[in-house]
């Protein structure tokens, strides 16, 4: 009902259909500047699109053309955006818009598309998807409620094509369409604003999951169109943006030394850090329907890519999209309850067990046979080299929500440290259950002794430590959980878990270094080499948490100090000053305060002091590679960073996280390279 309400807030004010359309383009953690904008122009029309007539999903007959020439003006479409009977991902007109010959296979025609429009294939799906959703709400909710939605749709074609503002020439007639727009859409009801706002809004969610899709079908059709040219491996895209690309470019084009290629891949790390966006209110329920729309629309191109389907495979691929989309609509889209940091942080993994476990590998894969083809055979990737790794600030970015404590923190680093365990231990099952190699290195064979199998023997130890590593964690999590502490003893040893990555490392190329010297590295090449890269770009933890606060808490804990020891007020000191202490205090090294001194002087140390003290205290109990950078957010002085060395060296923190600074306001910005300046002359900080 609150929503109901919202929507009709936002269509009695008069921004009335751009408020609920433009809502609805924008679904949450998508951009607009990709297929939003582009469902945008087939929802609403606008000159600059000449694919779009009237309609976008159904096409009239036209007169054939021939097969070799390909359609360069628009297909005559009519009313409906979402009006095709017996819409199906497998009609005879997919590929309208182009004249082809359609005796050919779907995967020769896309060859063939490929010259002219590339983008028919896109359009073909979101017409099939649009046209079921549009049956699916006149089912659900009646040809009266669709109609409006098609209204509403029109009027809002009807301004862009007027310019929608923008054009000067026709301000009268975008401003008499905005009108009509607008005054339809107050006439509607809370409900109905409702079911058009949902109409929109899944109408573009279906849209991006088919352009993702697209997306990836344009890479295979780019791999498949290159893979006849000599020398080239098929293992990613030749367009510049691709390793694919940009490898032989920089080799071959630019000049470069394959060396010094090599070098740069390995010696650099690109961290993609995963944060849970504030207004993201998707439930995981619907997300993983769109997800398998993208599955179910891969499929349907794989099966037309093998030749002729019969219509009982047609009609299961039909079925299947028909349902999630049904589904999808008759669904709460909404979470109803608000997530806490750690459900937030659960969602992450998930992504990571779900998508990244298996796609990592799998580009480091296909990056490594680049790297021989096009630098040289001696230059393939490094198993324990990971250009690409991962970080997460859910869990961690405390900045403004307090419900992020240092308790939570601990959680979260102890369920990434559970879910990593559970993930390489059933990876290890699965190599454990195809090695039964009987010959193994000396080195191997004087870990097992003389057994029949040697590596089956080698890898069952691994897992129960493993497995020992999730009950150790779920234990910890266990007693957080119930009193808030992690005092009492631990049931299982840590001499019996994995707690660095290194030792699970050395095991793992133990395994692999015997199958190479015994003449079995096309066994070693196998997952068990996926494992290995896994470990180089996930760790034991699967993400190492960024903890991120506010410069004014660090300064507030510092001014509590310096209170407490009787040096004055911290907070008052000037620039000058502060770093002259900072500085005095680094070198020193000595304690500032004793840990917990500081619920000894209530009068003095506030409860966010505490909990910035607590938060520190928090960190230096970590394990390796728990933690990844203590970023600063609203960050303006060399002070600001120096302050976050000073409080970890005084709570025991044994390898400093490094401090990323974060200069936001337009101030701070102008002034970034004066404070990075200024921070390089500490003798302190350069160490």
């Amino acid at each position: 009902s609150g929503i109901i309400e919202s929507s009709n807030m936002l269509f009695s004010r008069g921004a009335v259909a751009t408020a609920v359309l433009r809502r609805s383009l924008r679904p949450s953690g998508s951009s607009m500047a990709s297929s939003s904008a582009a469902a945008e122009r087939l929802l609403f029309g606008g000159a600059h699109v000449p694919h779009v007539g009237g309609s976008h999903f159904r096409q009239t007959n036209s007169a054939p053309k021939s097969a070799s020439s390909f359609s360069t003006t628009a297909p005559t479409l009519q009313a409906h955006s979402f009006d095709e009977p017996n819409p199906s991902l497998f009609h005879s007109d997919r590929f309208a818009g182009a004249a082809l010959d359609t005796d050919k296979t779907d995967d020769d025609l896309v060859a063939d598309i490929a010259a002219a429009d590339l983008d028919v294939l896109l359009r073909s799906d979101v017409r099939t998807m649009g046209s079921i959703l549009g049956n699916i709400i006149q089912e659900r909710n009646g040809k009266d409620m669709f109609d409006k939605v098609e209204k509403l749709r029109n009027l809002a074609k009807d301004w862009r094509e007027a310019g929608a503002g923008r054009d000067a020439s026709k301000a009268a007639e975008a401003e008499k369409a905005f009108a009509d727009m607008s005054a339809f859409a107050s006439s509607l009801s809370s409900e109905e604003l409702m079911t058009v706002s949902r109409a929109f809004t899944h109408f573009l969610a279906i849209a991006n999951a088919a352009e993702s899709h697209h997306r990836a079908r344009l890479i295979r059709h780019d791999v498949k169109m290159n893979a006849r040219k000599p020398g080239y491996v098929g293992a990613l895209s030749t367009k510049r943006d691709s390793c694919g690309g940009a490898i032989p470019h920089l080799v071959k084009e630019v000049g470069v030394d394959p060396k010094d290629v090599y070098d740069t891949l390995i010696n650099q790390t690109v961290e993609l850090v995963l944060t849970a966006h504030p207004t993201e209110v998707n439930r995981r329920t619907i997300l993983d329907k769109q997800k398998r729309v993208q599955e179910v629309l891969t499929e349907a191109d794989a099966k037309r890519s093998s030749g002729p389907l019969s219509a009982y495979g047609q009609s299961l691929l039909n079925d299947c999209l028909n349902r999630e989309i049904s589904s999808i609509w008759q669904s709460d889209e909404v979470s109803r309850r608000k997530p806490t940091p750690q459900m937030e942080a659960e969602r992450s993994t998930l992504v990571i067990e779900t998508v990244l476990w298996n796609s990592v590998p799998s580009f480091l894969r296909k990056l490594n046979v680049t790297m021989k083809s096009e630098l040289g055979p001696e230059y393939g990737l490094p198993l324990d080299v990971a250009p690409i790794k991962f970080a997460s600030w859910m869990g961690g970015d405390r900045d403004g929500n307090p419900n992020v404590t240092p308790n939570v923190t601990r959680e979260v680093c102890l369920a990434n440290r559970a879910k990593a365990a559970r993930l390489f231990a059933a990876d290890l099952k699965s190599v454990q259950s195809k090695l039964s190699i009987t010959n193994c290195s000396d080195e191997l064979r004087g870990r097992v002794g003389d057994v029949r199998e040697p590596y089956r023997a080698f890898l069952q130890p691994m897992i129960e430590r493993l497995e020992n590593t999730v009950i150790w964690a779920q234990d910890k999590l266990d007693r957080l959980e119930a009193d808030g502490s992690l005092d009492g003893g631990d049931s299982i040893s840590t001499d019996d878990v994995y707690l660095y990555k290194k030792e699970l490392m050395n095991d793992l190329m133990l395994v692999h270094t015997s199958l190479c010297e015994t003449g079995n590295a096309i066994s070693a090449d196998g997952i068990l080499t996926d494992i290995i890269r896994n470990v180089s770009a996930f760790g034991l933890t699967l993400v190492p948490l960024d903890v991120r606060q506010e410069s004014d808490r660090h300064e507030e804990a510092l001014d509590c100090i310096t209170r407490h020891l009787g040096l004055g007020s911290y907070a008052q000191w000037d620039e000058d000053t502060r770093l002259s202490w900072l500085q005095q205090e680094l070198t020193s090294k000595r304690p500032l305060l004793r840990p917990g001194e500081w619920h000894d002087a209530p009068d003095i140390f506030t409860p966010t002091a505490i909990d910035t003290f607590e938060t520190f205290q928090m960190i230096e109990e970590q394990y390796e590679e728990s933690l990844g950078a203590y970023v600063i957010s609203q960050c303006t002085s060399a002070s600001d960073i120096m302050a976050v060395l000073l409080l970890q060296l005084d709570a025991g923190v044994r390898k400093p996280l490094r401090v990323a600074p974060l200069f936001e306001t337009l101030d701070d910005l102008n002034g970034a390279a004066a404070t990075m300046d200024r921070l390089f002359s500490v003798s302190a900080y350069k160490g």
